[in-house]
């Protein structure tokens, strides 16, 4: 289409027009990616990318992490309305599809081994087919060791599996109660449909497919006197990521937030008499707010790194600008406690001889 043309068109057309223009363009940027060409007119449609937060900076890009573990939230918007949420929708944007490939393969030459996509709920984008592509992507074409999921599992059908299980090792369903009026008092439901319900169905299609399923649960106000013990044992998930509801200024608490998450926060002695009270839970995995705040490497859904160590999230510039080691350096990313917290451990289902 002539340029000229754009301005006789209505807005959201136009829109339209220059997402597929872009997508072509990342599609041949991302071929010729040895070439390190960059993307023509990138920078106007990321989003702005503020002052990189203060600190030291290192001299040498061999002193930044290595970024082995990375979470990928491609998308903010969610079906759900968990009161704790901190990752909140806060905007609409996703990448186009071939600028997330191109993303990802600067990440993989950079040293990525496991790639987690999460959000939002990944599986509102496209019914599930932008992630399912992204997946197949990073395990037929990256050969990444571990491509893993966190959803809700709300949106999730059988089909999905047929056709890109073979590429997942790894499904987490975020549960954070087995009593459904909890999970109502959360905002973790959705109409008639039955969370814990489903999540059963969901375990059964990990095992029929061969991905390993795991579940994520956030300690709060609402279930921290609840003992899982029985349900999570029945389940028999690879882990059980425990996490303490955690505060994030502009995300969950502040003026600019769009969630009030201080009546789900709970002390860190709550927290560690839950601990105490599923000790026997072989597959718990614990995470306080010390652990978690700084041990993840997060990218938005622009790819910038969030740097967490201030209580809010402050965005890098995207690794599509500036590529991953001058982005990585202002992540705040805490690689030992990632270790410490046990972030690498056996994750490529290929390794886990699990009984499915």
């Amino acid at each position: 289409m002539p340029l000229g043309l754009l301005g006789r068109l209505p807005l959201a057309v136009a829109r339209a027009v220059l997402a597929a223009l872009r997508g072509r363009l990342g599609a041949l940027c991302w071929s010729l990616a040895p070439l390190s060409l960059p993307l023509p007119g990138w920078r106007r449609v990321s989003a702005p990318s503020p002052a990189a937060p203060a600190g030291p900076r290192r001299e040498r890009d061999d002193a930044s992490p290595t970024p082995t573990s990375v979470n990928y939230h491609f998308t903010r918007q969610c079906n759900y309305k968990c009161g704790f949420c901190f990752h909140t929708a806060k905007t609409s944007f996703v990448l186009p599809l071939e600028e997330a490939k191109r993303g990802l393969a600067m990440l993989k030459e950079a040293g990525m081994e496991k790639i987690n996509f999460s959000g939002g709920e990944p599986f509102l984008q496209d019914r599930g087919e932008f992630v399912g592509k992204l997946v197949q992507f990073c395990k037929q074409e990256l050969k990444l060791p571990s491509v893993s999921i966190v959803s809700n599992g709300s949106l999730i059908r059988e089909r999905w599996f047929k056709k890109y299980g073979e590429y997942l090792d790894i499904l987490a369903i975020s549960c954070d109660s087995f009593d459904e009026d909890v999970n109502v008092l959360i905002g973790r439901d959705q109409g008639k449909k039955n969370h814990v319900e489903n999540l059963h169905k969901l375990r059964q299609w990990c095992r029929e497919y061969a991905v390993a399923f795991k579940i994520n649960s956030v300690i709060n106000r609402f279930n921290v006197e609840e003992d899982m013990t029985e349900q999570i044992k029945a389940l028999n998930p690879v882990r059980w990521k425990v996490f303490q509801c955690l505060l994030i200024e502009g995300e969950n608490t502040g003026e600019d937030a769009l969630r009030e998450a201080e009546k789900f926060v709970i002390s860190d002695e709550d927290f560690e008499q839950f601990l105490d009270r599923h000790k026997d839970v072989s597959c718990l995995v614990p995470e306080s707010n010390q652990k978690m705040r700084d041990s993840y490497l997060i990218l938005d859904e622009y790819m910038r790194f969030l740097n967490c160590t201030k209580g809010r999230k402050e965005p890098s510039k995207s690794i599509l600008d500036v590529g991953v080691q001058a982005a990585i350096k202002f992540s705040g990313f805490d690689e030992k406690m990632f270790l410490k917290r046990g972030g690498k451990y056996v994750w490529s289902k290929a390794d886990m001889k699990l009984d499915w």
